[in-house]
């Protein structure tokens, strides 16, 4: 079956979420015109990537400002499931397409780096929470568990994210292997020239298709009070883009691009999944479960649960004599 697939290299307004939404709607819009059956954005573009700052943070000690500035990131986030939810569903009900949106997911106070699956009736089919933030993400991301790592079996075909430097991760890569991942989605803000090569090992390694959306975002994307370390010029380029869509054998269909914001367009057919597994087929006749063998715990790990539910022995078995 070929379908018509499509990444969005795009910027949020950042900071300001009601317009970043309208952005956003215009985006969907154009890539369903050129006739994109699935629609995939960026890491964190709904909420924003905070580029360049710091939140004042230093070992041993924060910063009023810096406190400051992470609660206006928090407000930019949104609650899942909730209106702005909603909105991102009706974009996807209006178009007739599978929308795979990043998203700042606020719970309390805390964040996380969230990927949204949203089907053309306008449902949330569920989500995906980044498991590892890399670096001085943590200080801002919490870290989500094993019970968000969905594959949905889709008219289109078995759709999954994985998202920036998770794709580093191996294990967590033949997890979503095992689930049948055909529509491998991998939204980031990695700009550099390793991430391309990257995204074709993914590809064939996982004989998969690999559609990769990298934000595109400048100075002049972000408040005039934005404390960058790249400076104040408008014109600088703080994420310079890349995104790429990679066919089961490691070959480039569309991009990369490092242009400007742009719409990557490319039909795949799925039948070259089946082709490529021939010879390769790395949870399947290419694993050896004798030597290796990986445990994937997708339980939802609360920090705090109430009786009679709490599960005082973590899942497991408790001895016997």
């Amino acid at each position: 079956m070929s379908i018509t697939v499509a990444v969005v290299q795009a910027a949020p307004v950042v900071f300001e979420l009601e317009q970043t939404l309208e952005k956003a709607a215009a985006l969907v819009k154009q890539a369903a015109d050129k006739g994109a059956h699935l629609v995939v954005f960026p890491e964190a573009f709904v909420g924003a990537y905070p580029k360049g700052l710091d939140f004042g943070a230093r070992v041993g000690s924060r910063t009023p400002e810096g406190r400051r500035m992470f609660r206006r990131y928090w407000a930019s986030a949104i609650d899942v499931p909730g209106p702005h939810v909603d909105v991102l569903g009706a974009m996807a009900r209006e178009h007739s397409i599978y929308l795979v949106m990043g998203v700042i997911e606020r719970e309390g106070g805390t964040l996380y780096c969230t990927v949204l699956f949203l089907d053309p009736e306008g449902r949330l089919m569920g989500k995906h929470r980044k498991v590892m933030p890399t670096a001085m993400e943590r200080l801002v991301w919490g870290m989500g568990d094993g019970s968000t790592l969905p594959v949905f079996d889709t008219p289109l075909g078995k759709i999954g994210a994985v998202i920036c430097w998770e794709n580093y991760m191996p294990l967590l890569r033949t997890a979503m292997y095992a689930k049948g991942i055909e529509l491998y989605c991998a939204p980031t803000v990695d700009d550099r020239d390793t991430w391309v090569r990257s995204m074709q090992h993914i590809a064939c390694e996982g004989r998969c298709f690999v559609l990769s959306a990298v934000q595109y975002l400048r100075r002049g994307d972000c408040p005039t009070d934005y404390p960058a370390v790249q400076g104040n010029d408008p014109a600088t380029v703080l994420i310079r883009g890349g995104s790429v869509i990679v066919n089961p054998q490691g070959v480039i269909l569309a991009g990369p691009n490092y242009d400007g914001e742009a719409i990557l367009v490319a039909d795949v057919d799925l039948s070259e999944i089946v082709e490529g597994k021939y010879d390769l087929d790395v949870v399947g006749h290419y694993a050896r479960p004798d030597v290796f063998r990986l445990v994937v715990d997708e339980r939802s790990k609360k920090a705090v649960s109430s009786a009679p539910t709490c599960d005082l022995t973590d899942g497991e078995e408790p001895e016997r004599s």
